[in-house]
């Protein structure tokens, strides 16, 4: 996707006229999918493999890749982040603030989005409310847009669209819970902000209408983009709906806060690696949900689910699957796998299943209730339909052991309570992790959220329990979500905040006030640490003012790639800026918050990182460097190590240099370089690593 000319110009018939040469006059026409004409240059069509190569051969076309489809990545977190409701705030300048939530729509009528009290949007705002059947904006939710040819508006029917938009920016209502689970104030990162949504998710999410949806936001004037959208896999930079997007975002002064994906703790998973566009873990709060589950002998299990039913003290007959169907073999029985649990044998009693999907079969199946072994995701509550309990591999083969010698064995399902978690923060399980395979030598990824559990506004037509039953026919407020998508919102909320403060920094800027004021976090629960983490968890009070920022011009980014191997002509179209690439500059050299190297493994190492930090606290300070924690494995210079600033937006250079023997294949060290000037700390996270795809 390339910039639009500045000179008069029509998009759709230039694009046309492309596929005219390709397809002929006639065909041309009914193969065009959509244009890109607001912020980017670019088109949709069909195509065949072969007609694509063509098209891709052509020279003034920069890429050509297939649209997929994507995947989704869902009171107490604000909180636990240091983040208040008395934090400080500039109300005025964050009612300034467009935030633009790319996802599955939105609910309007929710108390999240009411504007009581909001005056007309920013005069910035250039967007309009196309939302379509029976929707409405108001001075709170400015902007709707949707894309997919099969939804009659923007409208949000899954909830996750919802809930992402009111963690991001959402008023802060009071009482709410999930059927008086996490009962308190919901709210969002900027109250006070505005919000434009756009829908380009209805089941899935394609590239076609994520282009789409960008090139609106752009042009609408939004500060902030927050996409809790994630790729499985990309094969470079440039091939990619987010990554486009976001670079032509970022063009505009657009930072864009994107998903890591939930397809951990697989090494290398990480998803949305661009540079210029900050991604985001997720992470848990000291708030958890457990599920207790009391035998007919009087011993209790603890398992965990979010589950509002209460069977009264009530014990009901355990049945485990292997005995309850008729048709599945023994160990597709045992699992409860589809169609194998006879809804004859379950009524008013409880189901036994080996496999955590089998919550599903014994819900169809008429059960009392079901408990399951926790197979998928160790410490992840999900909102179950009806009394459900997950356990781990040791309180389950307990339960079966029961089962064998008890007559008749029976048991309670309790209703689900919250304990507090006092080894959070921790990046659970299903966050993906790094490094990232499509660029090496960067950290991601960025910065870790929480995302676990995590009450926000929801749509009143969505299932509650969507994950597991989209027949869940309660209808909700708001509800408990868990994923990267839950994470990435908090961020795109924290930039918004920092936007707040400071209108004129750059994506760059405020990328780096939120990463180098993060807070480390537990090596124990995550021995992947900034693999798991980056840079730590977000700290939105300090990012406001973090004394010093790393800052990345478009200039940069164009030198790096480069460095990637992309060619001058391609790099010219997207950006609109005349690229030679005469000058390169390595990832490793980026001017980014942390340094990051892989070095071969088994072979001695010394790496050098440069870099430019930007005054942006005191006029008049003195930096001192230290690096923390001290690793045997790894030593590391800083020169200089002060840095003296006399006035603000000061610029001063430093080179670190990183040596070390050697690291195992598959393995890596990490440290990092801390600035302190008394008041302020920005700390840049420093790894290396030998670990290949």
């Amino acid at each position: 996707m390339g910039t639009l000319p500045e000179i008069k110009y029509s998009p759709p018939s230039h694009h046309l006229s492309i596929l005219q040469k390709l397809v002929g006059t006639i065909a041309a026409s009914h193969l065009l999918v959509r244009s890109y004409k607001r912020s980017f240059n670019g088109f949709a069509a069909n195509l065949s493999q072969a007609e694509s190569q063509k098209l891709q051969n052509m020279k003034e076309v920069v890429s050509v890749f297939p649209s997929k489809s994507h995947e989704l990545t869902t009171t107490r977190s604000w909180d636990f982040v240091g983040f208040g409701e008395k934090a400080r705030r500039e109300s005025v300048k964050e009612s300034d603030v467009i935030v633009g939530v790319i996802d599955s729509g939105i609910w309007p009528e929710s108390e999240s989005f009411d504007d009581e009290g909001f005056g007309p949007p920013p005069k910035k705002w250039k967007g309009s409310c196309k939302g379509g059947l029976k929707f409405a904006c108001n001075n709170k939710l400015i902007g709707a847009r949707f894309y997919n040819k099969f939804a009659d508006s923007a409208r949000d029917e899954e909830g996750h669209g919802t809930h992402t938009a009111s963690t991001a920016a959402g008023n802060a209502v009071q009482a709410a819970s999930f059927y008086g689970l996490a009962q308190g104030t919901a709210r969002g990162g900027v109250p006070s902000a505005r919000i434009a949504a756009y829908k380009v998710c209805f089941n899935r999410c394609n590239d076609v209408d994520i282009l789409a949806a960008f090139d609106d936001a752009i042009a609408d004037g939004v500060d902030v983009i927050s996409i809790s959208i994630s790729a499985d896999y990309v094969s470079n930079l440039l091939n990619a709906s987010v990554a486009i997007g976001s670079f032509h975002a970022m063009m505009r002064g657009i930072i864009t806060a994107g998903s890591a994906g939930n397809n951990g703790p697989d090494q290398g998973s990480v998803a949305n690696v661009s540079p210029w566009m900050i991604t985001v873990a997720a992470s848990g709060t000291d708030r958890q949900f457990i599920d207790r589950v009391v035998l007919g002998n009087g011993k209790a299990l603890t398992g965990i689910s979010v589950n509002t039913f209460n069977l009264n003290g009530t014990k009901f007959p355990i049945v485990y699957g292997q005995n309850v169907s008729r048709n599945c073999s023994q160990a597709q029985a045992g699992y409860c796998s589809s169609g194998c649990v006879d809804s004859e044998l379950v009524k008013g009693k409880i189901v036994l299943c080996d496999d955590f999907l089998g919550y599903r079969e014994a819900y169809l199946a008429g059960a009392i209730g079901v408990i399951v072994q926790n197979t998928l995701l160790p410490d992840s509550a999900f909102v179950v339909p009806f009394p459900a309990s997950s356990l781990g591999f040791e309180d389950y083969k307990s339960i079966k052991s029961y089962i064998e010698s008890a007559e008749p064995p029976q048991a309670e399902i309790l209703r689900t309570e919250e304990i507090v978690d006092r080894e959070a923060p921790y990046v659970p399980s299903f966050s993906s992790r790094g490094p990232s395979f499509v660029i090496q030598n960067l950290l991601k990824p960025d910065v870790s959220a929480p995302g676990l559990e995590i009450l926000a506004a929801f749509s009143p037509v969505a299932s509650p329990s969507s994950f597991l039953n989209p027949e869940d026919k309660r209808s909700v407020r708001y509800s408990v979500m868990s994923g990267t998508s839950m994470a990435c919102p908090h961020v795109a909320g924290v930039a918004a905040y920092v936007k707040s403060f400071h209108p004129d920094w750059s994506p760059s800027a405020i990328k780096s006030a939120i990463m180098t004021t993060a807070t480390p976090m537990n090596l124990k629960k995550n021995p992947e640490q900034e693999f798991a983490y980056g840079s730590g968890q977000i700290n939105p009070t300090k990012a406001s003012d973090p004394g010093l920022v790393y800052e990345v011009e478009t200039e940069d980014y164009l030198k790096m790639l480069c460095a990637e191997g992309f060619d001058s002509t391609t790099l010219t179209t997207t950006s609109g800026q005349n690229v030679t690439c005469s000058e390169r500059t390595e990832v490793k050299d980026l001017n980014y918050p942390t340094m990051t190297t892989f070095v071969s493994s088994l072979d001695p190492f010394n790496v050098t990182f440069k870099r430019t930090v930007t005054n942006v606290g005191f006029p008049n300070s003195t930096y001192k460097a230290s690096v923390v924690p001290l690793q045997p494995e790894l030593q590391i210079s800083i020169e200089p190590e002060i840095l003296r600033f006399g006035f603000l937006e000061e610029k001063k250079s430093f080179v670190v240099t990183i040596s070390g023997k050697e690291l195992k294949d598959g393995s890596f060290v990490s440290s990092s370089v801390v600035w302190s000037d008394g008041s302020h700390s920005v700390r840049s996270p420093i790894v290396a690593y030998s670990i290949q795809p």
